[in-house]
């Protein structure tokens, strides 16, 4: 048996490599820092009656502020047309100009009596809306906003519409992913109604359950139609594990679905280091074991090999005269 080649050599480097990038792949980045969970603008605008302190739009009608409607709410079949006021009021001292305008599906349906409202100062103008529901329009529920605008702020108010007919109740859960410490995923509206998901998350790893969290409402309405990706925190993932997260979403009117993700949990360093030791101390086997065979057996040195006697200097050497026969002493008879 010969001794490693520079061939082999490289080759067990290469191999080395190889796992260390393969440990590396493996092994779960750090987790980017999350952002808010539902990222709808819709959700962030300010909502109605949350305005600046000299004006503000919300619903008409509702007594005191704190009585007031939160949105607007309409019901109907296709084709018919449904009636509502707009409130504006302005606290300021000096009159106020905004303008209106609908957005989103039901925003699309809204015809105001004026686009453009005067209002003077410390009064409050009621301005009449028609939402006009098309033909065409699939029964159960649509969702859309009033927007007021005076060119600096906006305040937008929230439009809900029930369409007459019959009702479908279907939402799925999807692109589930596991990232580090963070679990995400997308909830999507496949029916007409307006949804309100409850989430319930569980996770199984090689030795048990890590986590378990029961089903809970989620801060969101979710309108026919609509997509909204979400995550779910898990501060308290494994170092060291293989896991399945499951997620289940529940929703009124019998909408439930189901999905589930894998991931492997492996710390970088200790694999890495790890991996490099045992390939190393395998390497250091494998030569010791050759010497020892080598010896054992006496095997010829391979060309190329110096030994001890071809390192010693070297005297040249002379062919012995060849001597003739010895003559004896003595006197001749």
């Amino acid at each position: 048996m010969s001794p490693p080649t520079p061939r082999l050599r490289r080759a067990l480097l290469v191999l080395t490599t190889a796992l260390a990038a393969l440990l590396c792949a493996l092994a779960p980045l750090p987790a980017a820092a999350d952002g808010p969970a539902d990222t709808d603008p819709a959700d962030t605008a300010r909502a109605a009656g949350d305005g600046p302190a000299d004006w503000t739009a919300r619903p008409a009608g509702g007594g005191a502020d704190r009585d007031a409607r939160p949105y607007v709410y309409l019901e109907g079949t296709p084709g018919t047309a449904l009636q509502d006021r707009l409130a504006v009021t302005n606290s300021g001292r000096a009159p106020l100009t905004v303008r209106l305008r609908g957005d989103g599906r039901a925003g699309a349906w809204i015809g105001f009596a004026a686009d453009t409202v005067t209002v003077p100062a410390r009064t409050r103008a009621e301005v009449p809306l028609a939402l006009t529901v098309p033909p065409d329009a699939v029964p159960g529920d649509a969702s859309g906003e009033v927007v007021a605008d005076d060119g600096d702020e906006e305040i937008r108010v929230p439009v809900r519409v029930r369409i007459g007919g019959p009702t479908l109740a279907a939402l799925t859960v999807e692109d589930v992913e596991i990232s580090g410490g963070t679990i995400r995923y997308a909830l999507v509206n496949r029916g007409n109604a307006m949804l309100e998901p409850r989430l319930a998350v569980r996770a199984d790893g090689m030795f048990g359950t890590l986590l378990d969290r029961p089903e809970r409402p989620l801060p969101l309405e979710l309108a026919p139609g609509r997509r909204v990706e979400r995550t779910e925190p898990w501060p308290d993932a494994p170092a060291l594990d293989a896991v399945t997260v499951r997620l289940r979403v529940t929703a009124p009117g019998g909408a439930r679905d189901e999905a589930e993700a894998s991931a492997t949990y492996l710390p970088v360093a200790p694999a890495v280091g790890g991996g490099l030791l045992v390939l190393g101390g395998l390497a250091l086997l494998g030569s010791g074991a050759y010497r020892r065979r080598r010896t054992r057996r006496g095997d010829p040195e391979p060309p190329g090999a110096e030994s001890a006697d071809d390192r010693q200097p070297t005297t040249e050497t002379r062919p012995l005269v060849k001597a003739g026969p010895l003559v004896k002493a003595g006197a001749e008879s």
